[in-house]
Parts: C-alpha cells; sequence; structure tokens
C-alpha cells in the first residue's frame, strides 16, 4: 500500500495537543452564553461510526443525492481537474464518494485526506489504499480550520485541489466560511481548485426531518459530544438528562442541532463546574443552506470564481468547482 505516515510530519496533532485543544474549547464554549461546542468535536471514532449511519438513513438525502451527482458527474469533474492534480480531501469521512472522483481522474499526483479523527483517518486511508495500490496516499491528522502542511512531493503534480464533500462548509459561519475557504486558495495557490459539495436551501420540513431521524441516529450522534467530554475530559455529565433537538431557522437559512437540559443541573469537566437550566441549550452545530448565487458571493470574497454547478434534478443539492480567482 502506498500510504506514508512520517513521523515529523503526518502526525501534525499529537494527542497531548489535541486533547489540551479540545478541553480549551469546550470550556470556552460552555462559558459562553448561549452555551456552545464546535461541532468539529463530533468526530471521534464513535462519532465518525454514527455519522456514517446518518448517511445511510432514508431521511438524510445528502448523502445519497450528493453520491448521485459524483456517479453522474465525475468524469466532467475529473475533466475539470485535470491530469496531475493532487487532490486533497478535507475530512476523509468514509471514503464514499472520493473512489467514484478518483476513479474517473487522469494520472493523479496523489491523494492527502485530512482528518481530525486518527482513527478514522487511516482506517478511511485504508480503505483507498486497496483500492487503488498505485495511488501515493499521505494521510494527514490535523484539524483542517488550521494551518498545515502538505506531504506531497510528486514533481509530476500540475495543480493541488481541495476536495470537501457532504457540505461540512455549511457548518460554518458565512464570515467563517469565507476565512475558511481563504486558507484553502492560499494552500492551493495559483492555478490551484476546489471541489465542494454545498446544501441548497429547500422546503423546512425536509431539512428538518434529516437531522430529526425516526431511528434517533443522529440524537445518539448528539448527545455523544456529552459521551466524549465525559471519556477524554475528566467530564460528569448525565446524558440521560439531555435531548437532542433540531430545526430550521428560516432567517439565517441553517439548521441548528442543540443539547437542550431537561432540567436545572451541574455539568463538571475536572474541577470547572457549569450551571444550566432547564430548557437551556447547548448549541452543537449550524448546517447552512445556500441558493447558488449566494455561495458565489462567499467564494468571491474569498478569492474563489464559481466555475461549475453539478446538481441533481430535485435540485437538493450541489457539487460547485471553484478555481483561485
Amino acid at each position: 500500500m502506498a500510504i506514508h505516515r512520517s513521523a515529523s510530519g503526518s502526525l501534525v496533532v499529537t494527542k497531548r495537543a489535541a486533547k489540551s485543544k479540545f478541553l480549551a474549547d469546550v470550556l470556552t464554549g460552555l462559558s459562553r452564553s448561549p452555551k456552545q461546542i464546535p461541532s468539529k468535536y463530533f468526530y471521534d471514532e464513535r462519532g465518525s461510526v454514527l455519522f456514517d449511519r446518518i448517511c445511510e438513513l432514508p431521511e438524510y438525502y445528502l448523502t445519497r443525492t450528493e453520491v448521485a451527482i459524483m456517479q453522474e458527474h465525475a468524469s466532467s469533474m475529473a475533466e475539470s481537474l485535470g491530469r496531475g492534480c493532487l487532490l486533497v480531501e478535507y475530512g476523509s469521512g468514509s471514503s464514499v464518494k472520493t473512489p467514484i472522483l478518483l476513479e474517473s481522474m487522469q494520472n493523479p499526483a496523489g491523494y492527502v485526506p485530512v482528518d481530525i479523527s486518527r482513527e478514522h483517518l487511516y482506517s478511511s486511508s485504508n480503505v483507498i489504499a486497496r483500492r487503488f495500490p498505485d495511488l501515493d496516499i499521505n494521510p494527514v491528522w490535523a484539524d483542517f480550520t488550521d494551518r498545515f502542511e502538505l506531504l506531497n512531493a510528486n514533481p509530476a503534480t500540475r495543480r493541488t485541489a481541495v476536495y470537501f464533500p457532504g457540505s461540512t462548509i455549511g457548518n460554518f459561519e458565512p464570515d467563517e466560511a469565507v476565512k475558511l475557504m481563504e486558507g484553502i486558495a492560499q494552500l492551493v495557490g495559483p492555478g490551484g481548485a476546489l471541489l465542494i459539495g454545498v446544501d441548497v436551501r429547500k422546503n423546512a420540513g425536509v431539512l428538518e426531518r434529516a437531522y430529526n431521524d425516526s431511528d434517533g441516529v443522529t440524537a445518539a450522534f448528539n448527545l455523544n459530544l456529552l459521551a466524549r467530554i465525559n471519556r477524554e475530559l475528566e467530564g460528569r455529565i448525565d446524558l440521560s438528562s439531555f435531548e437532542h433537538r433540531a430545526f430550521f431557522d428560516s432567517l439565517a437559512s441553517r439548521i441548528e442541532m442543540q443539547l437542550v437540559s431537561k432540567k436545572q443541573q451541574v455539568m463538571s469537566i475536572g474541577q470547572v463546574h457549569f450551571v444550566i437550566d432547564e430548557g437551556e441549550a447547548i448549541r452543537t452545530e449550524y448546517s447552512h443552506k445556500y441558493c447558488p448565487e449566494h455561495f458565489a458571493i462567499l467564494a468571491n470574497q474569498a478569492g474563489f470564481e464559481v466555475q461549475k454547478i453539478w446538481m441533481d434534478d430535485e435540485r437538493l443539492f450541489s457539487v460547485q468547482y471553484l478555481t483561485v480567482a
């Protein structure tokens, strides 16, 4: 398998540093009003497994629609990326969509999956390596919202492109999304590109069902965030005293996901204690939904120009190809 794991490069984040950052972000978020925890901390090993299950749910249209778009238009996307493209994937996910794209790409210079969950990163990298044994793969364990270095030194690299599927860009406030895409523009450099999944604004009922599935998998995924705090940060939080809630905020054009306290209680993390009232919510995720013209404005602010947009017939989801302006 052509997977490279250099001690000085691939493991960008040490376990100690990752835990320290996790603790600092949780303590800061719970000290705010309203309380909040960054959604990136959903994705420990169990959280990643639960999210893979969410992607298979009948109510969760996003994954199957995006996969269908990829299956129909992957050759066109690969043609846009061109020969000798180094593909950097933000959030290695379950690597369901990535093989569809890689199979259509012409002589890719390499594949660099970047993920905050170390276990999930190497598991998905191994899946790709078995399917593409000649592909140069350099997994990077990192938070892609922070700076990191690319390790690929293939002289055949003609351009660098970031692949950012799954509409994860919607988890960021618009100004944060611009900042993230500015970082991507710097990473890929002149002539670089971004292939990105963007969820489209639609009927509120469709959206709310997608985040409130009847099997309760999304609720378990949300509550696992508190379970992770208990496991990793010496938390003493009663999961049974919280419930999952997700709703569409039409003014902000986003789904908001929360953990709502069923009673007044004290949450303890190490020696730090937080009082939370009955009915008080901890925000755990935003998922912004964009009309194509609105997303184009954000892309332009970040230094990108939208070149192509592929959508399904029902216009539920979009995959967009952007180049550095």
